[in-house]
């Protein structure tokens, strides 16, 4: 019986693409994209309607107020990982532990910059409703009316809060709120969803093993943030308007 070696020919990247023309270009022409939908009434109406309401100028009395959630899963090491050391970044095992998963509301204000994330164990009508109690009588108790954006999610609706309190609580809060949606297929219209990828790039891209270390660590973030818009403003204000420190 006769043995063939088998020899591997490795070739490069760049000198793939040359022999193959087009097949690299279109490889980086290709992108994961939100794609609205062609020639629909509703979308353009709800885009042109929350674009609206990010053009209004800034009122403590109707303040802009967006609202998403999201979920956060929960796991922990099942191996130390090895600390960093010159030249070799810290080192995690490939296996972990799941320990369950936590809901994460986002409440932010984007005409002034501020942001508050709830965390809770559930994703439910109440949990949604408890929120939005929450916005009118904690975040926000002076305000004649809060201009509420958020998404087409099933529990994102005046009823929750008729299935979560008394009917008088109710309609209380609900007449404290003007809603506005957000397209469907269009949910990134929502300022809050963009806080929250701004979170996930900055403070969740990690394991975390409790719901008590989720907490601290998105406190820090969003203190964190909270510097950092201050700053910004700072930046923007003319030399005489910047106190002497």
């Amino acid at each position: 019986m006769r043995v063939h070696a088998v020899r591997t020919l490795f070739v490069p990247a760049q000198r793939f693409a040359d022999l193959c023309p087009g097949w690299l270009a279109a490889l980086v022409r290709k992108k994961c994209w939100c794609i609205p939908p062609q020639a629909n009434a509703a979308f353009v109406h709800n885009m042109e309607d929350v674009l609206a309401v990010y053009r209004r100028p800034p009122d403590d009395r109707c303040p802009v107020v967006c609202v998403d959630e999201t979920s956060k899963q929960l796991v922990s090491d099942m191996r130390v990982p090895q600390p960093s050391a010159p030249g070799q970044p810290v080192r995690y095992d490939y296996e972990y532990r799941r320990q369950g998963v936590c809901n994460l509301f986002m409440i932010t204000t984007p005409q002034q910059g501020w942001r508050t994330v709830q965390v809770t164990a559930r994703r439910t009508k109440r949990d949604f409703a408890a929120v939005l109690r929450d916005v009118v009588d904690v975040h926000f108790p002076q305000a004649d009316k809060v201009v509420l954006v958020c998404d087409n999610l099933n529990t994102h609706h005046p009823s929750v809060l008729y299935e979560a309190f008394p009917p008088a609580e109710a309609r209380r809060i609900a007449t404290r709120l003007e809603w506005h949606y957000t397209p469907k297929h269009g949910s990134w219209l929502n300022i809050a969803e963009i806080e929250f990828a701004a979170l996930a790039v900055q403070c969740l891209d990690r394991r975390i093993a409790s719901e008590a270390r989720l907490r601290a660590e998105i406190e820090a973030w969003v203190h964190a943030r909270e510097l950092a818009v201050h700053d910004r403003g700072r930046l923007h204000q003319t030399p005489a308007s910047v106190p002497y420190i």
